[in-house]
Formats: structure tokens, sequence, C-alpha cells
């Protein structure tokens, strides 16, 4: 790199072949690791070791809270303590070692975030099984393929995906003998899991299965395989990425590095909202911390319309958010100001430039206009509960303007993090009070090492002044493979360094800004390459659209794409332009078609795009991308296999039309 390297220094230089330019960049390293990677601490080797340690420290600290129904109205936060969970768990494992189901079994954990979805876990780090979480949004046929790939034998499911399941349950009769529920079950339902052969019960009575007998807890290792994670699977069949104990307890140390170094530690005072998925790698390790340090995890009433309710109720220290939560926070804070009066726009306009030109200088976002955060700001701090004072951003890249915009206005640090379910989450982490690292990942955490490698068909060189290249990891908290798939393992894992898939480009101070992904790149009729997702980083940019899916392929010249609209920048264009029509209308008008291309076109102009690379039709879509129709991960990430056949017809018409 061409400048000083603030947050990272060189342990490894490129190694040339015969003389030749290497293909493989230098091994960097976190400074926050100059005296070596962190260590976790005496005693805890596995993640049963997590939970248990923090159970004899802190067994009366409040672990797990949910809204308590008063009268079919949500109360406050009720709470069971460490102890108390410690207890049930015992039971919980005491029943399913009853069940036949011992050291190196599969169980499977089936619905959205809930005090039992934990003591499930727990019960499988108790007893040394392997935990195998399954998103609530799959449908049956991925819990089929899940249930069967993983050979689970027994699942715990949440009530009201019972019904789902059972559709499963006729083609993985060889493995699964045994289901419980959160809850309640009907004797309909009990009925037909019996007729497959398979046992059911109720939450309350598997409890009491195992009765007074104790059941030894398993020697556990940290090399030892704690849970088959699979990925929500953007192309083909979904993989199960094998996580070890020591994966996870790396991680953390390397969490508890970072926050030690930027002064804000974990403590029993946190509190911590869970309501992104337990089945996703970043809710999962970021719990474990919580757990760690003896701090509360509440849960969520799981309907996304009630969360800003749910946080305000809990009042959480750190918020953790994919970039589409965020965004819809930004959308409604800015709705709010514009129907404000100018008055109240003006006094905005001029306390948002005023600490943001201050936290540019280096001044610390609490110091930058401490007048203005009281008077002006304080609202939108009020909003996530008053007391957070961390919010990570993770899981999918976010917007720029809506990570500068927090950054300024929430009153907290806003940091912007970047890992895969193979490293075990957060493998790097922007800094708080770095501003100039906004539109970064920030540098690496200070437990693995990172190097990049050239991607020449795409045009990236490690070795230039400002280095590209695919983003490559090495450390414990990688995975120890894809369960029963070597294959595929083989083609990610060289010399212990995990190719990631996605380009990134070291800035001057030793950040990562991701630019591209390596496998999503096609090539158009004339020739030239096209770095998709770059793209859509890009037209992202733009505050007429709240999501964008582009598309081309070798048979054409141009690209096409489709669109979600803002409701609120198409609505204020119509009514500006007099034209009639609901939300739904407005999509369908050529000239609505004909603003947003223009839009996109003047962020195309200004980041500088060629020609080929503007997108030329477009379609606009009411309804967002969403997981129902099969368009997104549970993660939010696009499917575009599935978005492809979902939209084949729509984008044979746009070429069409535009030949």
């Amino acid at each position: 790199m061409a400048e000083t390297k603030k947050y990272i220094y060189e342990i490894e230089p490129a190694k040339p072949e015969q003389g030749e330019i290497p293909s493989i960049g230098p091994a960097y390293r976190s400074i926050f690791a100059k005296d070596g990677f962190p260590q976790t601490p005496a005693g805890m080797e596995t993640c049963w070791d997590i939970f248990r340690m923090t159970v004899e420290k802190y067994p009366n600290n409040p672990m797990l809270g949910h809204r308590e129904i008063v009268d079919g109205k949500p109360g406050e936060y009720v709470w069971t303590t460490y102890k108390e969970v410690y207890d049930v768990v015992i039971k919980l494992g005491n029943s399913i070692r009853h069940c036949g189901v011992g050291e190196g079994g599969r169980c499977g954990i089936y619905g959205a975030n809930c005090a039992e979805w934990i003591m499930s876990m727990e019960a499988c780090n108790a007893h040394g099984l392997y935990c195998v979480p399954l998103y609530d949004t799959l449908g049956a046929g991925a819990v089929e393929f899940i249930i069967s790939h993983a050979e689970v034998s027994i699942a715990f499911v949440e009530e009201k995906k019972i019904p789902e399941l059972l559709k499963a349950l006729q083609n993985t009769s060889k493995y699964l003998k045994t289901v419980v529920s959160f809850g309640k079950i009907t004797h309909e339902q009990k009925e037909a899991v019996e007729k497959l052969g398979m046992m059911m019960y109720g939450w309350d009575d598997f409890l009491q299965l195992g009765g007074d007998k104790q059941y030894d807890l398993a020697k556990k290792d940290k090399s030892d395989i704690c849970t088959i994670m699979y990925t929500s699977g953007t192309t083909g069949e979904p993989k199960g990425v094998l996580i070890s104990n020591e994966n996870i307890i790396t991680l953390i140390a390397g969490v508890n590095r970072f926050l030690e170094s930027s002064k804000e530690e974990l403590s029993m005072h946190d509190v911590y909202l869970s309501y992104l998925p337990l089945a996703h790698i970043f809710d999962r390790v970021i719990e474990e911390c919580f757990i760690s340090h003896g701090a509360r995890i509440g849960f969520w009433r799981g309907d996304v319309k009630l969360l800003l309710e749910d946080i305000g109720v809990l009042k959480p220290t750190v918020f953790c958010a994919v970039p589409r939560v965020l965004d819809r926070i930004y959308s409604g804070l800015q709705e709010k100001l514009r129907a404000g009066g100018l008055l109240k726009r003006t006094l905005f306009g001029f306390a948002y430039s005023r600490k943001f030109n201050n936290m540019k200088k280096g001044t610390k976002h609490s110091d930058a206009a401490p007048i203005f955060d009281k008077i002006v700001f304080s609202k939108v701090k009020e909003a996530l509960g008053g007391k957070v004072r961390l919010i990570l951003s993770g899981a999918a890249p976010l917007a720029s303007h809506v990570e500068t915009f927090l950054r300024v206005v929430a009153c907290c640090y806003v940091l912007q993090g970047y890992g895969l379910t193979e490293t075990c989450a957060g493998s790097f982490v922007s800094l708080p009070n770095e501003v100039q690292m906004i539109g970064t990942v920030g540098p690496p955490v200070a437990n693995i090492d990172v190097r990049l490698e050239s991607v020449p068909e795409m045009g990236y060189d490690a070795h230039a002044s400002t280095p590209r290249g695919e983003i490559c990891i090495k450390g414990k908290t990688l995975f120890k493979g894809y369960h029963k798939r070597e294959d595929l393992t083989k083609e990610v894992m060289t010399d212990g360094w995990f190719h990631t898939g996605d380009v990134g480009e070291w800035q001057p101070d030793g950040s990562m800004k991701i630019i591209d992904r390596k496998k999503n790149i096609f090539k158009l009729s004339q020739g030239e390459y096209v770095a998709v997702e770059n793209l859509e980083n890009i037209f992202g940019l733009c505050s007429a659209v709240d999501s964008i899916w582009i598309y081309g392929n070798s048979f054409q010249s141009f690209l096409v794409a489709v669109a979600n609209p803002n409701q609120g920048a198409l609505e204020r264009w119509a009514q500006a332009n007099e034209i009639d029509g609901d939300f739904k209308t407005l999509c369908e008008n050529p000239k609505a078609k004909e603003y947003i291309l223009g839009e996109l076109a003047k962020i195309g102009k200004e980041k500088k795009l060629k020609g080929f690379e503007l997108i030329r039709s477009i379609h606009l879509d009411p309804m967002p991308f969403d997981i129902e129709r099969d368009l997104l991960t549970p993660t939010y990430k696009k499917k575009r296999p599935q978005m492809l056949k979902y939209y084949q017809s729509i984008i044979d018409d746009m070429y069409k039309a535009t030949k």
C-alpha cells in the first residue's frame, strides 16, 4: 500500500513464484494483535463452558426475558435467571438422553428466537450434540433437505411452525425419531407424527420425560463440532458449515479484545435484543458473547412492525442489525424530517453539518455537538430505547449514506462488520470515532490473518498501489469444512487460507472495503465484463430506490434491472408532475420508469461509470424483494437464480422492447 497502514501490520510478504509477480499479496494482522492473538479465559474450552462458568459466577443475574402479556396486551419484560435456565437445560438434556440421543447426535432447532431456543442449544452443548439450526423462514423442502442431510434424530420446533414441519416429515423418518414443541401440541398433530413411527411431545411433558435420572455430561474438547450451520443458499442447496467449539470461543476472545481496545467492554449490565435469526452465525456468536458476560438477552415478539416498540421497552445497550433494518430506520427518520416544518428542517440541517464536520476533524461523536445531541438528536436515541451505545451492522453491505447519517444522529457508535458463516461471523469491523472508515468494514479482528489474491479476469491486482483482490482469511475461527462435501471444502481452502469469494480493497489506514463478489460477474455480448454487485452498491446510493437487482448476459449488449422504488420519492415526483394514481399504478407508469432511470443515470455519471454499466431499461416492483417469494435469503441477500426465474418474462419483455 502506498501510505502508512495505521491499523494493520505485515506479517508475511508475498512470495514470488519463478521470478514472476505473485498473484497473492502480503498477509496482514490487526494492530490490536501486535502482542499476540487474544487468549480465551482459563477453563473456557467449549461453548458449554461459556454458559457453565457464567452460571457459577452470576447465578442470580437475569438471563432470558420476554414481554409478559397482561389482559391481552404486552407489558414489561419478565426474566429468567442464569441458574433457572441452567436447571431447565439439565432437565432438557436428561430427556434428550432418555430418547437415546447421545454425544455426536444431531439436534434440529426450527423456529424464531425465544428462551426455549437458547435452552435447546445449551442442552446440545452440555451433551456434545451437534446443534442444527433451521431458519424459521425455511419452507418444507429446505427443512426436509437439512434434516436428512444432517441426519437429525431429534428436532425442537416453534409451536406455529409445526404444520410446516409436518409437511417435511414423510421423507425424513429414516433419521428423525422425536419431535418436541416449544409449546403445546394437539392430539391430531401427535397422531400424525406417530403414524410415521416418530414420537411427539409438548414442552412441559418432554421436560418430565427424563424423570429423576441424571445423565453424565459429555466430555467435550475444543476441537469438537458444536453446530452444523447451514448457509442460507443464494445458489443451489444449502451447505452445512461445520463449526467447532474452538471457532466460537476464539471469536469471543477477539470480540472482547476489540471492545477493550475501543473502551467499550461488555459487562453484566449490558442488554441485548434478540431478533436476528439465531440460526445465523452473526446472532449466535453475539448472544454467546453476552452470555459469557452474564448480561441480559430479551426476545422480540416476532413482528418487525412492533420492533421499535419492543426496543423502547427493553432499552438495549447494544443493537445488532442487518442493513435492511437500518434502511427502514433511516427512511422513517427521513420521512419525519420532510413532514416537519421549515424551521425544524433548518435546525436539523445546521446541527447535522456542525456535528459531522467536527467528527471529520477527529472529535469523538459524544463531544462533536453535545448541545445539539440534547435538543435535536436525542429523539433518535430515545426511539432506540435511550441506552444504546453501540449499533453493529452485518450480514450485507450497509449503504454509506445510511451509515453516515446514523453515525451523526444516533448518539452512539455505528459500526459496520464483515464475516461469513465459514469464518464464524465477524472477521472485520470498523472502529469507533474513525469517520474515514465509513463505507468500509474496518480492519481485521485480532484473531485472524488476511491477504488479498489478484483476480486478473476482473482487473483486480493485489500488488497495485491500491491493492484489490479476493479476500483470503486464516485463523482459528475458520470452519472445519462442509458437511459431507469435501469437494466443496477443497475448492475454498488452500494451505489453510479460506477464499471468501468477496473482492476487497485495502484502504491506506488498513481498513477493508468490500467492492465486489468474485462469482457475480458476467460478460456482455460485446465482450465487456460487468461486476453486478459493485453496480448494485453504486446504484443503491440513489434515494429514489430502496433496492435494485441488475441483470445482463452474454447474448445481450446492455443491462436491465428490477427495482423497488422508494414510495415517498415516487409519490412526491408524481405530485410535482401532476400524475395521479396509487403507488402500484405509478410503478406501471412509463414516465415513472423514465424518472427512476434518470435518477440512476445521475448516480452513474457521478461515479463515472462506463456506458455499458448504465441501465437501459427498468421494471418497478411495488412489492419489496422478500423471503416469501424466495427472492432473498433469511439474511436478505439476493438469490440471483431465483430472481432470474421469478422475473424472467419481465426481463424478456424489457430486452424485446429496448432493441
